[in-house]
This record gives structure tokens, sequence and C-alpha cells, in this order.
């Protein structure tokens, strides 16, 4: 029996039909069921549920509406018989086709194939629509139409969705029935006129007339409303020719549009649809270009321009009041500074806190050394270093702290049971104080080694680390393979993991479910995965959080804590965003609103996730707590071990710091001019000013009776070097969130770190002694100029290290301290800050030491890698006999080098404290 074009076509769906269900079907579903079981895993069944029955229920309502709108037009189109010749396409085996009848066909299955991909993509906006559903009210309305904030930034974005789409919809239906009309005949462009029957012209007069009502909907509501987020004249949203110009514009277009309909209507009564449709087009196209486009271009150049200022006064003030609004700046408090103030030795020990913080180690540096000292096996790695602050054997400290994470890629065998059975874990961290130095240069280390070994009143008690930076695989535990837990000299130790994460996998048909989802047959194959067997996926944290809670951003550095229990738990700082904050300034990536509004925590070791809403305030996140219900908990919730560790996050920092380096000025005529502009400090690379000198500080800040933990940056006035402000956000205790500005009075001169950093080029000393160091062959590295306030003054840190030729650890080797005009470079801070201020290294030492180390030290307390002095009653005493030993050391090490004056200097400066020493012993 010969074949017929419908059974081709029929062969050729069933074809279609098949590849769909292998490559996009299975996948999906198998995906689908491996999601459910890790949302359920977590306790986030909610948002998976809500996800997928919204996503599930405007695809179908989206294909099925798209479907009846397309094919009704097609089978409305076809009512009438072809009128045309048939047009014959010639296939295999002399099989001719008349194309008049096989086009409307395509036409259908073209229909169907659109219908769905509408569908997706009205499905894809499911979370716009929930939130304009949901969305709560932010208390605030726009200046130009009343509105509450909230309909611009929930259902503002749904009505347009909404009204694109059908215009979409409206427009591909005109296409469709315009091909087939033509094809029977009821439309017929060689004619002169063009012909166009009844019926055609009733059903594509309709057409066209809803098109240009939706039109001017649109413009109505949303075009109108997207003035706010203009950027004619000197400001982001609307201006002066936006209110005055383009708003009536915009009316009169929209007007146009449904006179243009009208016009439409009456041609397709009168029998004239063609000419009155050219006519109603480009009467609109005319209308809009001119009340929207050439008019408003006109008065901003020829009035406001010559006049902006007093035109845009109101218009400025809206931009500069929602600005700090959307960016949370209208709550920063200013401090002033008297910038008078002098600091005396007297003011160094009475910031002995902030003195025996400072940062002395620089991230990257400090990962390097971490890498080589404490990697342990080639197969750990160190991710990153994050900042934190504990009350280590009483003192608050500032420490470095990374996790050592398993790095599967470095593996000597790489296997299937290596990589997903028996290796399936990193362990421990390494913990350093910021300041600390051995006589080596090299980091004092609190926690090391694995199994942690700790040296201070902080312990690691489950230091595997299951969840991670790098644990980006999935990996099986409770199997029949033994799982590694750490090296012990030649021999590992293994131990089972009892902790609550994973899924369960023991199942044939869970194997066959995984195998599949993850494309591994030795899944469904292996003997070891049985039984209790559970699969750990989605471990990368960032990944975990993401995919737990997909309507928020989150912040580039998550970090590792210990809490009291010795338990290690991430924390991760989230945000919500929007870019449709009316008049708010945006960044670079188009956000203009932005809140730090969840803080997530997930266990390092079982794979937890909590979620705590850090920002109550925030309509956003109010919005998506009502949309997912009982996943969001308070912040009053969060253990209070981690509530100590909750940072000010860095992105939010940066944006803000940055923004109000203009948006200080809050009169109109200051910010028009930028009288008042600050930048951030511009010293060597450019490229890394953004981040150079905003960092974590632990200080007193001034005006406050205890230290803190704080982001800090400092700003200079727009094109100078001298200091104007430095900015902080707060985050200890009821203080936490807190941004405050401390100003220096602009008459006054505060050295900045261009000036200082342009100052220690200048000495010789310092110049000579880099310069010795290079031509004996190391490596000289010059860390970030830190910026440390005390009290109402300044002082300036530079570390200085080494690195030998060939080396990879560097060594810190000098600390440069800056005060006003002065510059010195010293082995310790103490020194430093010494021969500044008058006193001895030792009384310093001894002041930041306090009692704590004092008591310490008389019980003969366990030094992290040999750093501390031996025991001594006396703290002064002990403090001497440390720089004695550290004095000797560098004597030493000069006199190996062949660096006589260092070596001569080191000695006179070894017998001054001994003759102390003797002067203090009993």
């Amino acid at each position: 029996m010969p074949t017929t074009p419908r059974d081709s076509l029929r062969r050729l769906a069933i074809i279609l039909a098949a590849v769909f269900f292998v490559l996009l079907a299975a996948p999906a579903l198998s995906g689908f069921a491996t999601d459910f079981l890790w949302f359920r895993e977590i306790g986030f069944s909610s948002v998976f549920l809500v996800s997928y029955s919204w996503r599930g229920t405007l695809f179908g309502l989206g294909a099925l509406t798209a479907f009846a709108v397309l094919y009704g037009n097609l089978r409305l189109a076809r009512g009438g018989a072809f009128r045309h010749q048939p047009v014959l396409a010639h296939l295999h085996d002399g099989v001719q086709v008349d194309a008049t009848t096989l086009l409307p066909r395509l036409l259908e299955i073209g229909a169907v194939i659109v219908s769905l991909i509408i569908g997706a993509a009205f499905a894809s906006g499911w979370l716009t629509l929930l939130k304009a559903v949901h969305g709560a009210s932010v208390g605030t309305v726009d200046p130009l139409f009343g509105r509450d904030i909230g309909f611009y930034l929930f259902t503002l974005p749904a009505v347009s969705m909404v009204l694109e789409s059908l215009s979409t919809l409206i427009g591909l239906s005109l296409v469709i029935a315009g091909i087939t009309h033509v094809l029977r005949g009821a439309l017929v462009f060689t004619d002169r006129p063009v012909h166009i029957d009844g019926p055609a012209t009733r059903h594509l007069g309709t057409l066209l007339a809803l098109f240009f009502v939706l039109g001017a909907v649109h413009l109505w509501i949303v075009g109108s409303a997207e003035l706010l987020y203009s950027n004619t004249g000197p400001l982001f949203g609307a201006s002066y020719t936006d209110v005055h110009f383009r708003l009536p514009g915009i009316r009169i277009g929209a007007f146009a549009g449904l006179a243009a309909a009208g016009v439409i209507i009456y041609g397709m009564t009168r029998g004239k649809l063609v000419w009155h449709t050219v006519l109603a087009t480009v009467g609109w196209i005319v209308v809009n270009v001119t009340a929207r486009g050439l008019v408003p271009a006109t008065v901003q150049k020829f009035v406001v321009a010559p006049n902006e200022l007093v035109r845009e006064t109101p218009y400025l003030q809206h931009h500069i009041d929602f600005t700090r609004r959307a960016w949370r700046l209208d709550s920063v408090e200013t401090r002033e500074l008297t910038g008078d103030a002098k600091l005396t030795m007297a003011g160094i020990k009475a910031n002995a806190a902030t003195i025996g913080n400072v940062r002395l180690w620089e991230r990257d540096l400090l990962k390097q050394t971490f890498s080589q000292l404490q990697e342990i096996r080639t197969y750990y790695d160190f991710t990153s270093v994050a900042d934190d602050r504990y009350t280590l054997d009483g003192k608050y400290r500032q420490v470095h702290l990374s996790a050592r994470e398993l790095n599967t890629t470095m593996l000597p065998t790489r296997s299937f049971i290596n990589e997903r059975l028996t290796f399936t874990h990193g362990l421990g961290v390494t913990m350093a104080p910021v300041n600390e130095v051995t006589n080596e240069g090299l980091p004092v280390l609190f926690i090391k080694d694995v199994p942690p070994v700790s040296s201070v009143s902080l312990k690691v008690t489950r230091p595997q680390i299951y969840y991670g930076e790098l644990t980006n695989s999935y990996v099986f535990v409770g199997t029949g393979q033994k799982e590694f837990d750490y090296p012990a000299g030649e021999a590992n130790v293994y131990s089972p993991y009892t902790g609550r994460g994973g899924v369960a996998v023991g199942s044939f048909l869970r194997r066959l479910l995984f195998a599949w989802d993850f494309g591994s047959l030795k899944i469904l194959l292996s003997d070891d995965i049985v039984g209790k067997a559970r699969v750990l996926y989605r471990r990368n944290i960032t990944a975990r959080a993401q995919a737990a809670l997909p309507f928020v951003d989150f912040d580039a550095e998550p970090y590792l804590v210990v809490n009291d229990a010795g338990e290690l738990k991430w924390i991760l700082d989230a945000y919500t965003t929007s870019e449709d904050y009316p008049y708010a300034q945006r960044i670079e990536s188009g956000v203009n609103y932005m809140r730090n509004s969840v803080k997530v925590v997930i266990d390092a070791y079982d794979g937890t996730v909590d979620a705590y809403i850090a920002d109550p305030g925030d309509a956003v996140i109010r919005t998506y707590a009502q949309i997912f219900p009982g996943i969001l908990k308070p912040l009053s919730a969060m253990p209070a071990d981690l509530r100590r560790h909750v940072r000010y996050p860095g992105e939010l920092f940066r944006a803000q710091t940055a923004l109000h380096a203009t948006y200080h000025m809050v009169s109109p005529e200051t910010f028009y001019h930028k009288e008042d502009q600050w930048q951030f400090p511009v010293v060597g690379d450019k490229a890394r000013q953004a981040t150079g000198f905003m960092r974590h500080i632990i200080l007193r800040l001034p005006g406050e009776s205890d230290e803190e933990f704080i982001y800090m940056m400092p700003f200079t006035p727009r094109g100078k070097d001298n200091m104007a402000a430095w900015m902080v956000a707060r985050m200890d205790g009821e203080h936490y969130g807190q941004l405050v500005v401390y100003r220096f009075p602009k008459q006054s001169l505060v050295y900045g770190p261009t000036q200082i950093a342009n100052r220690i080029n200048q000495d010789t000393d310092i110049s000579r002694q880099i310069t010795l160091w290079d031509q004996k062959g190391s490596e000289v590295i010059r860390g970030e100029l830190l910026v440390i306030p005390i009290g109402e003054s300044l002082i300036y840190v530079q570390p200085v290290y080494l690195r030998a030729e060939g080396g990879t650890i560097p060594e810190l080797k000098r600390v440069v301290v800056a005060y006003e005009n002065q510059v010195v470079m010293e082995e310790t801070l103490e020194r430093g800050l010494a021969q500044l201020f008058g006193g001895s290294a030792s009384a310093i030492t001894s002041a930041v030491e306090g009692p704590a180390s004092a008591s310490a030290a008389t019980a003969g307390a366990p030094s992290a890698a040999g750093a501390r002095a031996p025991a001594a009653a006396n703290p002064a005493v002990a403090a001497l006999v440390r720089e004695a030993a550290q004095l000797y050391e560098r004597a030493i090490a000069a006199q190996r080098i062949g660096d006589w004056a260092e070596y001569g200097k080191q000695i006179e400066r070894l017998g001054a404290v001994l003759k102390e020493l003797k002067a203090k012993s009993p």
C-alpha cells in the first residue's frame, strides 16, 4: 500500500514523541523524583511542592490557553473552502502533495509546539505571579502616582508579563490567521486593491483591534509606571521632562492606540479593512513618535538643560531620598570627629584590644601557608580563609579560619569506590590569630593538624566535613566499604557516618532511580550499596542553599563557624534584591534594592539547612514567607553560639559604601554639583581598591566602652588624598546591622592612605632594607596598608613579608607603622608603636595580653606552634623574655645571611631588653 502524506506525518509525530520522552521526559521525571527526595530530606518540601505545583498549573493554563487561541483562530480562518488552485509539491516515488492542504496541517503542529513554548515561558514566571498575589506593603508611596512601592516590586512585573503574553498570543494568531486566509484565497495581495472577503475582514480586523487595545493598556499601566526608572536628565527616576511631557505623551499614545482600534473596527464594518489598518497604523506611529519622542526630547534640550538644576531640584530630591531608602542609607548614623585629637602611648594602651587584633596576616598569603603546612596529604585542600571573632581563653580575638576539605581530583587512585564510597569527607579546620607570629615569621596556629589539636579553649569535637565548598559530587555512606576518616602515620583511621544526612538508597528501585539520574550504572551494579546505604548529594553548600531557597541570592563568601559544642557549621548570607525600586540608583548588576534578609546555616556533617529571617522589615522576605510558609525562622531562633558569629555581608556593605560616597549629600544643590563627593582610597593597583581597604577589625569605636567586631571602609574626598571619613558596619549583639560614619572636619588635614603610602616609599631606611632583601634573592611582599582607628585618630600598619627564591611560604619579617607624618619599620607592631609614641614594646605587649594571658602563662598553658615564652609569674617579665628570644632569633638569622649591620642592631636591642629584664627580675 503506498504511503500517504498523512501516514508520513503520523510516523514523524511518533518519532518526535519518542525522542521527546528519551531526551526530555525521562530525565525530567527522574530529576523530579530525586528532587522530591532531597527536599524532603532537608525539610523544605513546601518549596518543592509550591514550585512544581504552580509551574505545572501555569504550564497547563498557559499551554491550553495558547492552544485554544491559536488553534481556534486557525480553525476560524479555515472555515471556508479553498479557492486557490492546488500547489503541488513533488515527494519521493512520484508522490505529489497539495501544499495548500499540507501547510494548514503544519500550522496545526506549529500551534501545538508554540503553545508548549508559551506554556513553558508562562510557567517560568510562577514566582512573579505568586509575588503579585502575596505582595506585602512597603509603607512608602511614590511621589508621582501615590502608589505603595510594593506595587512596583510585586504587582507591576506580573501585570507586564500577562499583558506581554497576551500581546504575543494575539500577534501570533494574527500571523497564523493571515497565512491561512491567504491559502484560502480570502486574502489576495496581488489584486489591486487588495482583495479580502467578509469573514477574513471580520476575523483579521478583530485581531488587529485587540492588538492595539492591549498595546494601549500596556502603555497606560506599564509605560507610565516605567517613567519612575527613566534615565532622562541627571538622575534615575522621573525627571521634569518625564513628568510634564513624557507622561502626557504616554497617555496620548494610549488614546491613540484605542483610536487606532476604533478606526480598524470602523473599517471592518465598512469593508475597507486594509486601508483603515494602514491609516490607523501610520497615525499611531506619528502620534507616538511626536508625543513620546520629539516633544520631550526638544523640551529636554532647549528648556530643561539650560536651567537643569532649577527644573530638576524636586526630582533630584526624590532620587536622593528613594536611593537612600532602597539601600538603607537613610539609617546611617553620622558622627563628627574633632580632627585634632592627638594619640599618645596612654591611648595605645587604652585600646589594647584593637592593637592585639591588628590583622598582620593577609588571607591570600595565609592560604598559601596553610596549604604548605596544614594540608597534611595531597588530597586535602584549603579553599578560602575567613575572618571571624571568638572569645578564646577569656580574650576577644579576631582569627583566620579555614576548612580542610577533601579534593577528590587529587586522590592517588581515582575509582568509583575511592571517590564515592571510601573518601567521602574532609577533616577539621586550621585557625590562626590575625596578629601572632612565630620566631620563624610564620603564623601561630591555635587549631591545627588531623585530627584537630587545639591550644586554646575552643575544641573541635566533630571535625568531619561532608558538606563544604569543594564537595561538588555525590557520595554514599553506610555501604559495605569502610569510610576513610584521616591518615595516622603509615596507617589510616576509618569511621562510619552516623549523621542524619542523605537519602536511603538500599533498595533496587532507588538504586535504579539514582543510577539513571546520576548517569552511573555502577550505582545499580554495586554490591556495596545495599541495606542502610544512603546517598549524600547537592553537598556544595552554595548550591545546596540555592536549591533550598531559590528566591534569594547568596553572598560569595560563606564562612565556617565552630560552635560551643565543637561542631562545624557553615553560615551563608542571602539577599533579597530587586531592579524595580522607583527612583533608586542601580549598581552595575542592575539591582537597585538589596537587603541581607536571610541567614542560612548548614551543618558540615549532616547537611541540615536552617534559614533565619535577619531583616523582618524587608517587604520582599515577608512576601516570600507568605509564599513558602514554615521554612523561614525568626533570627531569635538561631542558637546563641551561632548568633555570636553572624557577620554583616561584604557584597552589601561594598555596595552601600560605594553609594554612600555620593548619597551622603542630601541637598539637591550639593548633590548636583558633587561638592562633597567621596571615593575609596586609591593606592597602587586600582583594581583592588573596591575591596583593598574594606576589612574586618576588632576595635573600640569612638564614644563606645567596649571593643567590637566591625566592617570598616575609609573614604577620601574625590580627587584628593587626605582622609574624609570612615564608615563601619557593626556586628555584635544589639548593635548588629548599624551603619555609622565618622567624619573628619573639612578644614582639618588627616593623612590618607595614598599620602602614607608615599611617605613609606620615600623613607630611606625602609627603601634600603627592602633593596637589600631584593638583592639577596628574596621576594619582598608588601602587604595591604591597614587603616586602624584608635579613638579619634588613625594609625597605619603595613606588614612586610619575605619569600625565599623558589619558595612558597611567605614569612612576616617587618611591620611598618605610621602616624601622621611619622613612619617607622620594626620587627613587631609593638616595637613600631613604642618608637612612634615612646615607652617600651614590652609595656604594650603586657597591655595587649592582659590578665587572661598572664594567668595562662602562670599555668604553663601550651602555646600554638611554640610561639609563646615559658611560664612566668610576672606578665611584664614574660613579655620581656619573649621579646629577648625574638631579638636573638633575628640576630642569628641576620648573621646567617651576612647582614652584619642588622645583626649589630638586633644585638644592641637585645642588650637593652636584657638590661630592662634584669631590673624587673626579683
